[in-house]
């Protein structure tokens, strides 16, 4: 089905994927098929059938924008480096000296990279002469709890480090770009995803060749 709605919505030359483009209003079209088929209301792996049940009746009664949400998860990163910004869903955004926040309408979750979380428990964020510091692990947090407080249902708030267990949820919805069969060791970039799922660039490729193979 998503390669027959590219075929019908892309400029491509017959079986060469190199010239597969899509129109500028489809473009964010296989993404967000890709999130879907491995979000919770396809995948229901771990999931009680209430569970599922509550995440496929909200997708069928929200407005666009929240189910979008719902679908791709929205990523934020804050760092030293300026102020809060979007970031891709992806391994590659994982990186030690920076905040995370995911919103994924269900889950509101707050993830500190490993450099973060070892200053936050030596303590730093106490210390006057790190008050920068302490300003770095309030701002997600102000920013979740004004979400916390305008949506219904109340999503569930996770507060989560490099590492734990909690930090599941996170490692689940970024598209795994970086996997341990992949990653260089000692990389200053991204995080490693213990996974054999397909990826986002592995799931494109496949895709247009499907899209302008003849025999589609």
């Amino acid at each position: 089905m998503i390669a027959r709605g590219c075929q019908k919505f892309a400029i491509y030359e017959k079986d060469n994927p190199g010239s597969f483009q899509l129109t500028d209003t489809f473009t964010l079209y296989p993404q967000f098929m890709y999130h879907l088929r491995r979000s919770q209301f396809l995948q229901v792996f771990n999931n009680s059938p209430d569970e599922t049940a509550f995440y496929r009746h909200y997708l069928l009664v929200e407005d666009l924008t929240q189910c979008l949400v719902m679908i791709q998860p929205i990523l934020y990163a804050y760092s030293f480096n300026g102020p809060p910004e979007p970031v891709l869903l992806d391994s590659s955004s994982i990186l030690p000296d920076r905040i995370l926040l995911m919103d994924t309408f269900y889950h509101i979750l707050i993830y500190h990279g490993e450099t973060i979380a070892q200053w936050f428990k030596a303590g730093y964020q106490d210390l006057p002469e790190y008050e920068n510091f302490k300003q770095l692990l309030q701002a997600p947090v102000g920013d979740a709890t004004e979400i916390l407080q305008n949506r219904f249902p109340m999503p569930r708030y996770i507060v989560t480090e490099a590492g734990g267990s909690q930090a599941r949820f996170l490692l689940y919805k970024v598209n795994p770009s970086q996997t341990h069969t992949n990653f260089g060791w000692g990389q200053a970039v991204g995080a490693p995803i213990l996974t054999d799922d397909v990826n986002l660039q592995t799931f494109m490729e496949h895709l247009k060749k499907l899209a302008v193979s003849s025999t589609t």
